[in-house]
């Protein structure tokens, strides 16, 4: 493939793409592909010869795009929404064009500067403070793992990078039950153990218990272990509840922890002065993340990533061999210094594009608007019989389960909820995810994509209404 055939087939790329934004509505949330099918159409054996864009294209739009799950349909209510925009799209189709590695401040002046700059204007647009330096992380996993690791090495005062963590006393890292499985996973890849995350109690609100958790550190240095990390949730996964944040904070500030807020979805509405009350006392925070890919109508990965104390992630990651050090310019900043990653995408870019093409109002307006249509779509449910909403709106998410009055709770509710949610994903019109919530089976609805509109409020409503009907007329 040559320039002038990228010339070409970007005009056609830049087409498909526009019309399948625009038709998105009209196809299925969710492929009804088998396991093994997509990879039962295709050859076993690559290419020896080159292929002719023509047939790679129309395999693209015959075998590949029928068995996508289209995440920027409308009515995609699944996970947490995965935004890509018309301007983050543009933006991603550039960065592939300058294919730039932005490790160093020299491989790429204009991507570093540029993620500085563009990362500032999101702390001034979400109101955190200041005194932050932000980063682009490839999603909150990494921030949240970076975060332990630094907590780990603070707390044995860097001696772990050099001797590793044998002969140390038990280290122990403080969460909620409502913590994301991201902080689990980088507590036992940082060496720290399962063993040595301690899950404290929430109260009615889903928020983590400030005199448990003192209880909890209390407990554990007198047994000899080291407290070391507080990680505070705001919009959990599950049912969206946030600890308090002027509560636990202060805890972790007095006790020496180092302190992670995981704001994944939820940073995103920060930008709405209106919604901040939920952050409160989240400047006493070390580290901070959110996604703009998921709440900020930008493409994945781009994960904001706020710390207080670039010194603090330098010491833990740094490494510069020779061939890393930029010898010709003074006072600049290598994010590869201070993060797992060596290689860096232009992350950058797309997030200046979406920011500069809406604007913070028109960023506002959306998440306003998803925000109204979730409580509007809870509202609705709740006053439908046979359901009960079974955790209240938080921003644009809810939950709720089929409970026909008959039914007490059990096994045979949690089925008959399964069997909804299977019945919903394979009619197409949109996409739902379950979760556990305090021991009962109910079903997620998280309103966020780029795309939604009222109608797609009606739309799903009634099709989670006509496909419950028959599932309680065969239990009634």
């Amino acid at each position: 493939m040559k320039n002038h055939d990228l010339k070409v087939w970007g005009s056609r790329a830049a087409a498909w793409s526009a019309h399948y934004l625009t038709t998105l509505a009209d196809r299925p949330v969710r492929p009804s592909t088998r396991p093994g099918e997509v990879r039962a159409s295709l050859p076993a054996e690559p290419p020896q010869e080159a292929e002719d864009v023509e047939a790679v294209f129309a395999d693209f739009e015959n075998l590949i795009v029928p068995h996508v799950t289209n995440w920027q349909h409308p009515r995609f209510f699944a996970y947490f929404p995965s935004n890509a925009s018309p301007p983050s799209v543009l933006a991603e189709w550039l960065t592939a064009a300058l294919g730039a590695q932005c490790m160093l401040w020299q491989t790429s002046p204009a991507g570093t500067e540029l993620e500085t700059h563009v990362l500032d204007w999101l702390r001034q647009m979400t109101g955190i403070g200041a005194g932050w330096h932000g980063v682009i992380q490839g999603g909150a996993t990494l921030a949240t793992l970076s975060a332990i690791l630094v907590a780990r090495d603070k707390a044995l005062n860097w001696e772990s990078k050099e001797s590793g963590l044998f002969g140390q006393k038990r280290l122990r890292v403080y969460v909620s039950s409502h913590a994301h499985s991201s902080v689990e996973k980088a507590v036992f890849l940082s060496g720290i153990g399962r063993e040595n995350l301690v899950k404290i109690a929430v109260d009615d609100d889903g928020a983590m218990r400030v005199d448990a958790l003192q209880a909890a550190i209390d407990a554990d240095r007198a047994a000899g272990h080291l407290p070391c990390a507080l990680v505070a949730v705001l919009g959990a996964t599950g049912v969206g509840v946030s600890d308090r944040l002027d509560e636990v904070l202060p805890v972790a500030c007095a006790e020496g922890l180092f302190s992670h807020v995981d704001a994944a979805w939820a940073g995103s509405a920060l930008i709405c002065p209106e919604m901040r009350d939920m952050a409160k006392g989240i400047e006493q925070a070390d580290s901070v993340v959110m996604n703009p890919h998921k709440w900020l109508m930008t493409n994945f990965d781009c994960s904001a990533h706020f710390i207080k104390s670039v010194e603090d992630f330098k010491k833990t990651m740094s490494i510069t061999p020779a061939y890393l050090v930029t010898q010709d310019a003074d006072d600049v900043t290598d994010f590869s210094q201070m993060t797992l990653e060596l290689g860096r995408r232009f992350r950058a870019l797309k997030l200046w594009f979406v920011i500069r093409c809406y604007g913070v109002s028109g960023l506002q307006t959306i998440i306003r608007d998803h925000v109204r249509w979730t409580e509007e779509m809870a509202r609705r449910i709740a006053n439908t019989d046979g359901f009960e909403i079974t955790s209240s709106p938080q921003l644009g998410l809810f939950s709720f389960r089929l409970a026909p009055g008959h039914m007490a709770d059990g096994a045979a509710l949690d089925d008959l909820n399964a069997r909804l949610v299977d019945a919903i994903n394979q009619d197409g019109a949109l996409y739902l995810t379950q979760t556990m919530h305090e021991g009962r089976y109910v079903i997620r609805v998280s309103i966020g994509t780029t795309a939604t509109a009222a109608n797609d409020i009606d739309i799903a409503y009634e099709r989670i209404v006509a496909l419950a009907a028959p599932l309680i007329a065969d239990k009634s």
